[in-house]
Protein backbone atom coordinates (compact mmCIF):
# COMPACT_ATOMS: atom_id res chain seq x y z
CA UNK A 1 0.00 0.00 0.00
CA UNK A 2 2.73 2.70 0.87
CA UNK A 3 4.43 1.37 -2.23
CA UNK A 4 1.41 2.30 -4.42
CA UNK A 5 1.09 5.17 -2.64
CA UNK A 6 4.31 6.69 -3.42
CA UNK A 7 3.91 6.12 -6.94
CA UNK A 8 0.63 7.86 -7.16
CA UNK A 9 1.78 10.85 -5.68
CA UNK A 10 4.70 10.84 -8.13
CA UNK A 11 2.37 10.69 -10.97
CA UNK A 12 0.06 13.69 -9.53
CA UNK A 13 2.97 15.84 -8.19
CA UNK A 14 5.50 15.83 -11.58
CA UNK A 15 3.25 17.50 -13.71
CA UNK A 16 2.92 20.62 -12.06
CA UNK A 17 6.55 20.93 -12.66
CA UNK A 18 6.87 19.70 -16.13
CA UNK A 19 7.62 21.63 -19.36
CA UNK A 20 6.49 18.65 -21.60
CA UNK A 21 4.17 15.42 -21.79
CA UNK A 22 4.40 13.17 -24.73
CA UNK A 23 3.74 9.44 -25.19
CA UNK A 24 1.25 7.17 -26.55
CA UNK A 25 -2.36 5.52 -25.40
CA UNK A 26 -3.04 2.13 -27.51
CA UNK A 27 -5.89 0.32 -27.24
CA UNK A 28 -5.85 -3.63 -28.41
CA UNK A 29 -8.77 -6.27 -28.74
CA UNK A 30 -7.62 -10.09 -30.11
CA UNK A 31 -9.72 -12.65 -30.74
CA UNK A 32 -8.81 -16.29 -30.62
CA UNK A 33 -10.36 -19.50 -30.10
CA UNK A 34 -8.95 -22.07 -27.86
CA UNK A 35 -9.70 -26.27 -27.44
CA UNK A 36 -9.17 -26.92 -23.44
CA UNK A 37 -9.59 -30.19 -24.03
CA UNK A 38 -10.82 -32.43 -27.20
CA UNK A 39 -13.43 -31.54 -29.18
CA UNK A 40 -13.82 -28.48 -26.83
CA UNK A 41 -13.35 -25.39 -27.13
CA UNK A 42 -14.05 -21.97 -25.78
CA UNK A 43 -13.75 -18.58 -27.28
CA UNK A 44 -11.59 -15.35 -26.03
CA UNK A 45 -11.88 -12.07 -26.86
CA UNK A 46 -8.68 -10.28 -24.39
CA UNK A 47 -8.25 -6.41 -24.67
CA UNK A 48 -5.32 -4.64 -24.05
CA UNK A 49 -5.01 -1.09 -22.74
CA UNK A 50 -1.23 0.53 -22.94
CA UNK A 51 -0.30 4.06 -21.42
CA UNK A 52 2.74 5.13 -21.63
CA UNK A 53 3.75 8.36 -20.21
CA UNK A 54 6.75 10.38 -20.45
CA UNK A 55 6.85 13.99 -18.04
CA UNK A 56 9.84 15.82 -18.58
CA UNK A 57 11.54 18.78 -16.70
CA UNK A 58 14.87 20.26 -17.75
CA UNK A 59 17.01 17.10 -17.04
CA UNK A 60 14.71 14.97 -15.10
CA UNK A 61 11.95 12.70 -16.13
CA UNK A 62 9.00 10.74 -14.70
CA UNK A 63 8.60 7.52 -17.41
CA UNK A 64 6.16 4.97 -17.01
CA UNK A 65 4.41 2.10 -19.02
CA UNK A 66 1.33 0.48 -17.99
CA UNK A 67 -0.59 -2.01 -19.39
CA UNK A 68 -4.40 -2.95 -18.69
CA UNK A 69 -5.40 -6.96 -19.75
CA UNK A 70 -9.02 -8.28 -19.41
CA UNK A 71 -10.90 -11.05 -20.95
CA UNK A 72 -14.85 -10.13 -21.52
CA UNK A 73 -15.74 -14.05 -23.29
CA UNK A 74 -14.30 -15.36 -19.98
CA UNK A 75 -14.03 -15.62 -16.27
CA UNK A 76 -9.89 -16.01 -16.01
CA UNK A 77 -8.32 -16.05 -12.59
CA UNK A 78 -6.31 -12.66 -12.11
CA UNK A 79 -8.17 -10.66 -14.05
CA UNK A 80 -7.95 -7.63 -14.61
CA UNK A 81 -4.64 -7.77 -14.53
CA UNK A 82 -2.70 -4.15 -14.28
CA UNK A 83 1.08 -4.42 -15.59
CA UNK A 84 3.50 -1.94 -14.40
CA UNK A 85 6.41 -2.97 -16.75
CA UNK A 86 7.86 0.59 -16.44
CA UNK A 87 7.45 3.46 -13.72
CA UNK A 88 10.55 5.25 -12.66
CA UNK A 89 12.36 8.78 -12.09
CA UNK A 90 15.62 9.67 -14.44
CA UNK A 91 18.12 12.59 -13.89
CA UNK A 92 19.74 12.76 -17.03
CA UNK A 93 24.00 14.39 -17.38
CA UNK A 94 23.39 15.77 -14.06
CA UNK A 95 26.82 17.89 -13.42
CA UNK A 96 27.90 16.34 -17.15
CA UNK A 97 28.60 13.43 -15.36
CA UNK A 98 25.69 11.58 -13.77
CA UNK A 99 22.60 9.94 -15.56
CA UNK A 100 20.16 8.01 -12.47
CA UNK A 101 17.32 6.39 -12.62
CA UNK A 102 15.19 5.31 -9.61
CA UNK A 103 11.73 3.12 -9.84
CA UNK A 104 10.41 -0.08 -11.17
CA UNK A 105 13.26 0.25 -15.02
CA UNK A 106 14.43 -2.04 -17.84
CA UNK A 107 17.86 -4.43 -17.58
CA UNK A 108 19.22 -5.14 -20.53
CA UNK A 109 21.96 -8.04 -20.28
CA UNK A 110 22.11 -11.61 -21.80
CA UNK A 111 21.89 -13.01 -19.07
CA UNK A 112 19.23 -11.82 -16.82
CA UNK A 113 17.53 -8.85 -18.88
CA UNK A 114 13.78 -7.89 -17.73
CA UNK A 115 13.05 -5.67 -14.82
CA UNK A 116 14.10 -4.87 -11.74
CA UNK A 117 12.90 -2.15 -8.85
CA UNK A 118 15.34 -0.61 -7.87
CA UNK A 119 18.46 2.07 -8.88
CA UNK A 120 20.95 2.58 -12.09
CA UNK A 121 23.82 5.03 -11.68
CA UNK A 122 25.81 5.81 -15.21
CA UNK A 123 28.64 7.79 -14.41
CA UNK A 124 30.33 9.17 -17.84
CA UNK A 125 33.56 11.13 -18.56
CA UNK A 126 35.71 11.27 -21.52
CA UNK A 127 36.20 8.22 -23.28
CA UNK A 128 35.16 6.34 -19.89
CA UNK A 129 31.27 4.92 -18.64
CA UNK A 130 30.89 2.94 -15.62
CA UNK A 131 27.23 1.67 -14.82
CA UNK A 132 25.90 0.17 -11.36
CA UNK A 133 22.68 -0.98 -10.89
CA UNK A 134 21.30 -2.69 -7.83
CA UNK A 135 17.27 -4.06 -7.17
CA UNK A 136 15.02 -6.37 -6.28
CA UNK A 137 12.61 -8.58 -8.90
CA UNK A 138 9.78 -7.50 -9.87
CA UNK A 139 6.24 -9.54 -8.62
CA UNK A 140 4.37 -11.95 -10.52
CA UNK A 141 2.33 -10.17 -13.55
CA UNK A 142 4.23 -7.17 -12.66
CA UNK A 143 1.81 -6.15 -9.90
CA UNK A 144 2.55 -2.43 -8.18
CA UNK A 145 4.76 -4.19 -4.99
CA UNK A 146 8.01 -4.09 -3.95
CA UNK A 147 9.44 -7.84 -3.72
CA UNK A 148 9.66 -9.53 0.06
CA UNK A 149 13.11 -9.86 1.08
CA UNK A 150 15.51 -8.31 -0.73
CA UNK A 151 18.05 -9.86 0.71
CA UNK A 152 17.42 -13.28 -1.67
CA UNK A 153 15.39 -12.05 -3.92
CA UNK A 154 17.42 -9.03 -5.87
CA UNK A 155 19.74 -8.27 -8.69
CA UNK A 156 23.42 -6.59 -8.57
CA UNK A 157 25.80 -5.78 -11.32
CA UNK A 158 27.73 -3.36 -13.30
CA UNK A 159 30.06 -2.63 -16.17
CA UNK A 160 32.66 -0.74 -17.15
CA UNK A 161 32.75 0.34 -20.99
CA UNK A 162 35.61 2.72 -22.96
CA UNK A 163 36.45 4.17 -26.27
CA UNK A 164 39.61 5.50 -25.34
CA UNK A 165 40.99 3.72 -28.29
CA UNK A 166 39.66 4.66 -31.63
CA UNK A 167 37.14 3.03 -33.89
CA UNK A 168 37.00 0.13 -30.61
CA UNK A 169 34.82 -0.15 -27.84
CA UNK A 170 35.85 -2.62 -25.06
CA UNK A 171 33.57 -3.30 -21.88
CA UNK A 172 33.79 -5.88 -18.51
CA UNK A 173 31.00 -6.90 -16.66
CA UNK A 174 29.60 -8.40 -13.97
CA UNK A 175 25.87 -9.55 -12.99
CA UNK A 176 24.84 -11.68 -10.00
CA UNK A 177 20.56 -12.22 -9.95
CA UNK A 178 19.31 -14.28 -6.73
CA UNK A 179 15.63 -15.55 -6.39
CA UNK A 180 14.41 -17.67 -3.55
CA UNK A 181 11.80 -20.31 -4.65
CA UNK A 182 8.43 -20.76 -2.14
CA UNK A 183 9.35 -23.44 0.37
CA UNK A 184 7.14 -26.65 0.37
CA UNK A 185 6.21 -30.09 1.15
CA UNK A 186 6.50 -33.25 -0.90
CA UNK A 187 6.56 -37.42 0.25
CA UNK A 188 9.34 -38.87 0.37
CA UNK A 189 10.40 -42.45 1.87
CA UNK A 190 12.19 -42.80 5.03
CA UNK A 191 14.88 -45.63 6.01
CA UNK A 192 12.48 -48.16 6.58
CA UNK A 193 10.22 -46.98 3.50
CA UNK A 194 7.60 -45.29 4.99
CA UNK A 195 6.27 -42.32 3.72
CA UNK A 196 6.84 -38.84 5.35
CA UNK A 197 6.43 -35.28 4.40
CA UNK A 198 9.99 -33.48 3.74
CA UNK A 199 10.69 -30.05 3.52
CA UNK A 200 12.06 -28.67 0.07
CA UNK A 201 14.01 -25.69 0.76
CA UNK A 202 16.08 -24.27 -2.05
CA UNK A 203 18.88 -21.37 -1.19
CA UNK A 204 18.15 -17.75 -3.48
CA UNK A 205 21.38 -18.30 -5.61
CA UNK A 206 20.44 -18.15 -9.48
CA UNK A 207 22.70 -16.51 -11.94
CA UNK A 208 26.37 -14.90 -11.00
CA UNK A 209 28.49 -14.16 -14.56
CA UNK A 210 31.17 -11.97 -15.72
CA UNK A 211 31.80 -10.54 -19.16
CA UNK A 212 33.53 -9.25 -21.75
CA UNK A 213 32.93 -7.26 -25.00
CA UNK A 214 34.56 -5.79 -27.88
CA UNK A 215 33.67 -4.24 -30.76
CA UNK A 216 35.73 -2.89 -33.56
CA UNK A 217 34.27 -0.87 -36.58
CA UNK A 218 36.34 0.52 -39.49
CA UNK A 219 33.71 2.24 -41.87
CA UNK A 220 32.91 1.06 -45.20
CA UNK A 221 35.55 -1.73 -44.55
CA UNK A 222 34.70 -4.07 -41.44
CA UNK A 223 33.34 -4.69 -38.47
CA UNK A 224 34.41 -7.36 -35.42
CA UNK A 225 32.47 -7.94 -32.34
CA UNK A 226 33.66 -10.30 -29.58
CA UNK A 227 31.97 -11.34 -26.74
CA UNK A 228 32.78 -13.55 -23.68
CA UNK A 229 30.65 -15.28 -20.41
CA UNK A 230 32.38 -16.77 -17.61
CA UNK A 231 29.38 -18.69 -15.41
CA UNK A 232 30.91 -17.96 -11.67
CA UNK A 233 28.85 -20.58 -9.57
CA UNK A 234 29.77 -23.79 -11.96
CA UNK A 235 33.08 -22.08 -12.78
CA UNK A 236 33.21 -23.01 -16.21
CA UNK A 237 33.02 -20.50 -19.61
CA UNK A 238 29.30 -20.31 -20.28
CA UNK A 239 29.87 -18.68 -23.69
CA UNK A 240 32.24 -17.33 -26.57
CA UNK A 241 30.74 -15.10 -29.38
CA UNK A 242 32.32 -13.56 -32.48
CA UNK A 243 31.02 -11.88 -35.88
CA UNK A 244 32.85 -10.32 -38.80
CA UNK A 245 31.43 -8.33 -41.14
CA UNK A 246 33.51 -7.28 -44.61
CA UNK A 247 31.84 -4.18 -46.83
CA UNK A 248 34.79 -3.07 -48.79
CA UNK A 249 33.12 -3.64 -52.28
CA UNK A 250 30.50 -1.53 -52.84
CA UNK A 251 27.06 -3.30 -52.62
CA UNK A 252 28.24 -6.53 -50.95
CA UNK A 253 28.53 -7.70 -47.52
CA UNK A 254 30.32 -10.49 -46.23
CA UNK A 255 29.67 -12.16 -42.32
CA UNK A 256 31.44 -14.70 -40.74
CA UNK A 257 29.83 -15.95 -37.37
CA UNK A 258 30.63 -18.07 -34.27
CA UNK A 259 29.70 -19.04 -30.92
CA UNK A 260 30.00 -21.70 -28.09
CA UNK A 261 27.64 -21.91 -25.54
CA UNK A 262 26.51 -23.46 -22.65
CA UNK A 263 23.01 -23.84 -21.22
CA UNK A 264 22.39 -21.40 -18.70
CA UNK A 265 21.00 -23.16 -15.93
CA UNK A 266 19.63 -21.78 -12.94
CA UNK A 267 22.21 -22.64 -9.99
CA UNK A 268 19.24 -23.59 -7.74
CA UNK A 269 17.57 -25.28 -10.29
CA UNK A 270 17.10 -29.55 -10.58
CA UNK A 271 18.17 -29.30 -14.18
CA UNK A 272 21.31 -28.56 -12.91
CA UNK A 273 22.01 -32.25 -12.04
CA UNK A 274 21.59 -33.36 -15.38
CA UNK A 275 23.98 -34.29 -17.65
CA UNK A 276 23.67 -31.38 -20.29
CA UNK A 277 26.02 -30.44 -23.24
CA UNK A 278 26.98 -27.51 -25.48
CA UNK A 279 26.81 -26.44 -29.04
CA UNK A 280 29.10 -24.84 -30.98
CA UNK A 281 27.67 -23.20 -34.08
CA UNK A 282 29.07 -21.29 -37.14
CA UNK A 283 27.25 -19.12 -39.98
CA UNK A 284 28.85 -18.11 -43.35
CA UNK A 285 26.83 -15.42 -45.06
CA UNK A 286 26.34 -12.48 -47.67
CA UNK A 287 23.89 -10.26 -48.98
CA UNK A 288 24.01 -7.84 -52.32
CA UNK A 289 22.36 -4.97 -53.62
CA UNK A 290 21.04 -4.62 -57.11
CA UNK A 291 20.48 -1.29 -58.52
CA UNK A 292 19.88 -0.03 -55.37
CA UNK A 293 16.52 -1.45 -55.13
CA UNK A 294 16.40 -5.24 -54.59
CA UNK A 295 19.05 -7.05 -52.14
CA UNK A 296 19.47 -10.56 -52.38
CA UNK A 297 20.95 -12.60 -49.51
CA UNK A 298 21.68 -16.55 -48.17
CA UNK A 299 23.68 -17.84 -45.25
CA UNK A 300 24.43 -21.54 -44.20
CA UNK A 301 24.64 -22.40 -40.88
CA UNK A 302 26.14 -25.53 -39.44
CA UNK A 303 25.47 -26.59 -35.03
CA UNK A 304 27.80 -29.62 -33.38
CA UNK A 305 26.27 -31.32 -29.91
CA UNK A 306 28.26 -32.47 -27.48
CA UNK A 307 27.48 -36.14 -28.88
CA UNK A 308 28.92 -35.71 -32.30
CA UNK A 309 25.43 -34.37 -33.25
CA UNK A 310 24.92 -31.73 -35.84
CA UNK A 311 22.41 -29.74 -38.06
CA UNK A 312 22.68 -27.35 -40.41
CA UNK A 313 20.69 -24.70 -42.45
CA UNK A 314 19.98 -22.96 -45.38
CA UNK A 315 18.35 -19.16 -46.08
CA UNK A 316 17.94 -17.74 -49.44
CA UNK A 317 15.81 -14.68 -50.16
CA UNK A 318 15.51 -11.53 -50.99
CA UNK A 319 14.16 -8.09 -50.29
CA UNK A 320 12.60 -4.92 -51.93
CA UNK A 321 10.88 -1.91 -50.58
CA UNK A 322 7.56 -3.71 -51.41
CA UNK A 323 8.39 -6.90 -49.30
CA UNK A 324 10.54 -10.34 -48.89
CA UNK A 325 10.60 -13.45 -49.70
CA UNK A 326 12.52 -15.88 -48.21
CA UNK A 327 13.41 -19.62 -48.29
CA UNK A 328 14.79 -22.38 -45.38
CA UNK A 329 15.86 -25.80 -45.06
CA UNK A 330 16.97 -27.64 -42.04
CA UNK A 331 18.61 -30.60 -41.73
CA UNK A 332 20.01 -33.02 -39.52
CA UNK A 333 19.89 -33.54 -35.84
CA UNK A 334 17.29 -30.68 -34.61
CA UNK A 335 15.05 -31.99 -37.24
CA UNK A 336 13.91 -31.58 -40.93
CA UNK A 337 12.61 -28.35 -42.55
CA UNK A 338 11.29 -26.94 -45.78
CA UNK A 339 9.83 -23.20 -45.54
CA UNK A 340 8.95 -20.62 -47.94
CA UNK A 341 7.57 -17.22 -46.55
CA UNK A 342 5.98 -13.96 -48.41
CA UNK A 343 5.65 -10.68 -46.60
CA UNK A 344 4.98 -7.18 -48.31
CA UNK A 345 3.44 -4.11 -47.16
CA UNK A 346 3.17 -1.07 -49.01
CA UNK A 347 2.17 2.95 -47.82
CA UNK A 348 0.02 4.81 -50.21
CA UNK A 349 -1.18 8.28 -50.17
CA UNK A 350 1.65 9.71 -48.48
CA UNK A 351 1.13 7.26 -45.21
CA UNK A 352 -2.82 7.18 -45.17
CA UNK A 353 -2.96 3.32 -45.92
CA UNK A 354 -0.41 0.72 -45.49
CA UNK A 355 -1.81 -2.47 -45.87
CA UNK A 356 -0.07 -6.07 -45.42
CA UNK A 357 -0.09 -9.26 -46.41
CA UNK A 358 2.06 -12.25 -45.03
CA UNK A 359 1.93 -16.32 -46.42
CA UNK A 360 4.25 -19.29 -44.88
CA UNK A 361 4.04 -22.41 -45.95
CA UNK A 362 6.16 -25.07 -43.80
CA UNK A 363 6.78 -29.26 -44.09
CA UNK A 364 8.35 -30.54 -41.21
CA UNK A 365 9.69 -33.53 -39.37
CA UNK A 366 10.84 -34.36 -36.35
CA UNK A 367 13.55 -36.52 -36.87
CA UNK A 368 14.61 -38.31 -39.94
CA UNK A 369 12.06 -41.20 -39.18
CA UNK A 370 9.25 -39.60 -38.50
CA UNK A 371 6.18 -38.53 -40.51
CA UNK A 372 5.73 -35.15 -42.33
CA UNK A 373 3.72 -32.63 -40.84
CA UNK A 374 2.58 -29.52 -42.93
CA UNK A 375 2.05 -25.96 -41.44
CA UNK A 376 0.67 -23.02 -43.51
CA UNK A 377 0.46 -19.78 -41.89
CA UNK A 378 -1.95 -16.35 -43.16
CA UNK A 379 -2.38 -13.02 -42.51
CA UNK A 380 -3.47 -10.00 -43.94
CA UNK A 381 -3.52 -6.45 -42.08
CA UNK A 382 -4.42 -2.81 -42.71
CA UNK A 383 -2.78 0.47 -41.36
CA UNK A 384 -5.02 3.72 -41.22
CA UNK A 385 -3.62 6.94 -40.17
CA UNK A 386 -5.49 9.80 -40.95
CA UNK A 387 -3.47 12.41 -38.76
CA UNK A 388 0.26 11.93 -37.69
CA UNK A 389 -1.24 11.78 -34.18
CA UNK A 390 -3.92 8.87 -34.89
CA UNK A 391 -3.75 5.23 -36.11
CA UNK A 392 -5.54 2.28 -36.77
CA UNK A 393 -4.34 -1.43 -37.36
CA UNK A 394 -6.37 -4.60 -38.23
CA UNK A 395 -5.29 -8.02 -38.83
CA UNK A 396 -6.66 -11.47 -39.84
CA UNK A 397 -4.28 -14.23 -38.56
CA UNK A 398 -4.73 -18.31 -40.50
CA UNK A 399 -3.14 -21.21 -39.17
CA UNK A 400 -3.72 -24.79 -40.11
CA UNK A 401 -1.84 -27.52 -39.13
CA UNK A 402 -2.44 -31.26 -37.20
CA UNK A 403 -3.03 -29.24 -33.88
CA UNK A 404 -4.79 -26.12 -35.50
CA UNK A 405 -7.46 -27.30 -37.85
CA UNK A 406 -8.51 -24.28 -39.34
CA UNK A 407 -7.28 -21.32 -36.54
CA UNK A 408 -8.54 -18.13 -37.17
CA UNK A 409 -7.61 -15.00 -35.09
CA UNK A 410 -8.64 -11.27 -35.31
CA UNK A 411 -6.35 -8.07 -33.88
CA UNK A 412 -7.64 -4.73 -33.57
CA UNK A 413 -5.34 -1.62 -32.25
CA UNK A 414 -5.84 1.95 -32.19
CA UNK A 415 -2.98 4.34 -31.16
CA UNK A 416 -2.63 8.06 -30.13
CA UNK A 417 0.26 9.85 -29.79
CA UNK A 418 0.74 12.56 -27.78
CA UNK A 419 3.27 15.16 -26.92
CA UNK A 420 2.31 19.07 -25.01
CA UNK A 421 5.05 21.40 -23.95
CA UNK A 422 3.64 23.42 -20.97
CA UNK A 423 4.10 27.06 -20.25
CA UNK A 424 3.78 27.40 -16.60
CA UNK A 425 5.30 30.75 -16.43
Amino acid sequence: MKTTTLFILLLISTPLLSQNINGRISSSLYMFERFDTVDVSNDYMRTFQLLNLNINEGSFSLKSYINLENDFTNDIAGDPHVRFYNLYLEGRNLFDLFTIRFGRQPLFTSVAGGMFDGVNLDVKYSDFKLTGYYGGNVPAYQKLKLTENFDDNYILGGKFTTTAVENLQFSLGYIKKNFLREEYLASRLDENLNPINFLISNNSTQYEFISADASYQLEHLLSADAGFEYDLNFDQPSKYEFLFSYNQVKDLNLEFYYNYREPKIRYNSIFSVFDYGNTQEIELGGSYKIENCITVSGRFGNINYRDDESSCRITVGASSDFGNITYRKNLGYAGELDAVSFYSAYTFLEGLFTPSIGLSLTNYKLSEDSEKNNLTTLLAGLNFRPWRELSFDVQGQYMDNKIYKNDYRFFFRINYWFNTNLNLM
